[in-house]
């Protein structure tokens, strides 16, 4: 990408480019700025943590991106937003209403679109499977890979059932786990 935007001299998609690089050794810590797209290289075996901070003063900007790119897990959020914050489920499904927003649960075309993508995943899956048992032998790496789909398998079934629309709608559809919902600090 630095390549690029030197190529184009600062103009048009890369006007204003800033590109910072450098080594963050054991014990430092990184901020990086709301917005700010960045890229991470190991360059060891390494262990990181990270965190997403919401507040009531960056909550829209949150809540708008988050429902937009994870649908699921911002269905998830607002259900806690429920139990915990009523305020700020009422300011998500304002902002949802003023939007024109649905939220994934509540919208049947989308779930019929995921719900077919896995289905064709899980054929491939099935006939990769088959081909290989047909060959009558399988490395240690495509056993790994069945373990793995498997596991990932028994995980979407575990999914707890529950609603993301209006509590008073009393539908129910799948719900992503609770732990993966963002918590949100009252402050």
């Amino acid at each position: 990408m630095k390549r690029r935007a030197a190529a184009c001299g600062g103009l048009g998609d890369y006007a204003n480019f800033e590109c910072y690089e450098f080594t963050q050794f054991a014990g430092e810590t990184v901020y990086i700025p709301h917005g700010w797209w960045h890229a991470v290289l190991n360059v060891t075996h390494t262990v990181g943590i990270t965190q997403n901070f919401c507040s009531r003063r960056n909550f829209d900007v949150v809540w708008r991106e988050t429902r937009g790119g994870r649908k699921k897990m911002a269905c998830s959020w607002l259900r806690r937003l429920r139990e915990r914050y009523p305020d700020l489920a009422r300011r998500a499904e304002e902002l949802n209403t003023r939007d024109g927003f649905v939220m994934w649960e509540d919208d049947e075309v989308e779930q019929k679109k995921w719900r077919r993508k896995r289905m064709e995943k899980e054929r491939r899956r099935r006939e990769k499977k088959k081909e290989r048992e047909r060959k009558g032998s399988t490395t240690e790496k495509e056993r790994k890979e069945d373990k793995e789909e498997r596991k990932e398998d028994k995980g979407r079934e575990k999914n707890i059932t529950g609603s993301c629309g209006s509590s008073s709608s009393g539908r129910e559809s799948k719900r992503t786990r609770v732990g993966s919902a963002r918590e949100v600090s009252p402050e």
